[in-house]
């Protein structure tokens, strides 16, 4: 099993930044694929960006010119979101998957303000 912890997540004006965080414990050697997704109020949880074991990285199209999806090769990933616009409020889940299973963060809430 794996427990997954983000933070960074709070209140940021439109065009501004945040970088959140997701540290990992437990059986972090038998991570696949770990990353970060979103689910805005009424909608679906939807991919950020993930990346593997083997460093594949896949972004959603319409984020990656703006958000940053990075790993200290540890136990730790990083999501650092530019030019935040009002649709990226959202809570944002981290992710991990063993053997097909998949584990979850707690969520840590990003509120963009005009």
């Amino acid at each position: 099993q794996v427990q997954l912890v983000e933070s960074g997540g709070g209140l940021v004006q439109a065009g501004g930044s945040l970088r959140l965080s997701c540290t990992a414990s437990g059986d972090i050697f038998r991570i696949s694929t770990m990353g970060w997704y979103r689910q805005a109020p009424g909608k679906q949880r939807e991919l950020v960006a993930t990346i593997t074991r083997g460093g594949s990285t896949n972004y959603a199209d319409s984020l990656k010119d703006r958000f940053t999806f990075s790993g200290d090769n540890a136990n730790t990933v990083y999501l650092q979101m530019n030019s935040l616009q009002l649709g990226d409020t959202a809570v944002y889940y981290c992710y991990a998957s063993i053997s097909g299973r998949d584990y979850w963060g707690q969520g840590t809430q990003v509120t963009v303000s005009s």
